[in-house]
């Protein structure tokens, strides 16, 4: 029944397109997710979503590349939970027509954290000095080498702020719930999949297989549909001495070169 992709004149397939790990980077999710929406043969997605979320602008990123791809293809897209899908995880799920979660799986966390290490008392045990030369007030707001004074606190604080409420406004938006009754499930807790539905933040338990039946429902296919996946490029000796070797391996770090990172993520 499943297969990986490859040139099919079937019009009768159900693409399924996985979001594991820490979410780093958007571009090869969307890249795939294109490829999908410009084969006539793929009639629904399904996107297994198996994460703890990860950064803010590569969260939503797939989330705006999913409802794009619904308005340019007309084709239907249903999330399946796999053991987490939280924080930004959950955030790219509710750009999707369905979500179907198992009772068991762990979704919310609908919140932004921020953090980063401060070794200032390590500098001064070792009898080192960190000299700053800065242009405004905040150019080094969050200096791994000092305290934050009350006014970076704030700072940070604001765009915390703002960023959740982009979050609540997805979910409100997407789930179609009041903003206020978002905030009320929006403290950071995560729920069993079986209380995400009771709290509307999933429409469906069941399991992957259900999902993609629902995805050929959905489609108008009529049996079982032909699964279709992207085909993972093998690793090369040459990929390797190139350096290209990160392009075709799972990286869940971080790419940004800031130490501060504002995510959707579920600790």
């Amino acid at each position: 029944m499943e297969g990986p992709s490859g040139l099919s004149f079937s019009g009768n397939q159900v693409a399924v397109l996985d979001l594991e790990g820490t979410i780093a980077d958007s571009r090869d999710f969307v890249s795939q997710l294109k490829d999908y929406g410009n084969r006539p043969s793929v009639r629904s997605v399904v996107i297994r979503i198996n994460s703890p979320g990860g950064g803010v602008a590569a969260s939503q990123e797939i989330y705006e590349a999913i409802k794009k791809f619904r308005a340019d293809s007309n084709k239907k897209v249903i999330v399946s939970m796999a053991s987490v899908a939280a924080s930004g995880g959950y955030y790219v799920a509710c750009a999707a027509d369905k979500i179907y979660a198992n009772p068991g799986s762990i979704t919310g966390s609908i919140g932004v954290i921020a953090e980063w290490f401060n070794f200032g008392d390590l500098l001064r045990w070792a009898k080192m000095q960190d000299i700053v030369i800065k242009s405004g007030t905040f150019k080094d707001a969050g200096s791994s080498t000092r305290p934050l004074t009350d006014a970076e606190r704030e700072y940070f604080q604001s765009l915390i702020d703002s960023m959740y409420d982009q979050f609540v406004s997805a979910v409100a938006v997407s789930r179609d719930m009041q903003e206020e009754d978002v905030r009320k499930l929006a403290d950071g807790r995560v729920f069993t999949g079986q209380e995400a539905r009771e709290n509307g933040l999933v429409d469906e338990l069941g399991t992957y297989q259900d999902a993609i039946d629902a995805a050929a429902s959905m489609a108008g296919i009529s049996g079982d549909p032909r699964i279709l996946r992207p085909v993972r490029k093998s690793i090369t000796i040459l990929d390797l001495l190139l350096g290209d070797a990160k392009s075709v391996l799972t990286v869940n770090s971080d790419r940004s070169e800031s130490h501060i990172r504002f995510e959707y993520l579920w600790r």
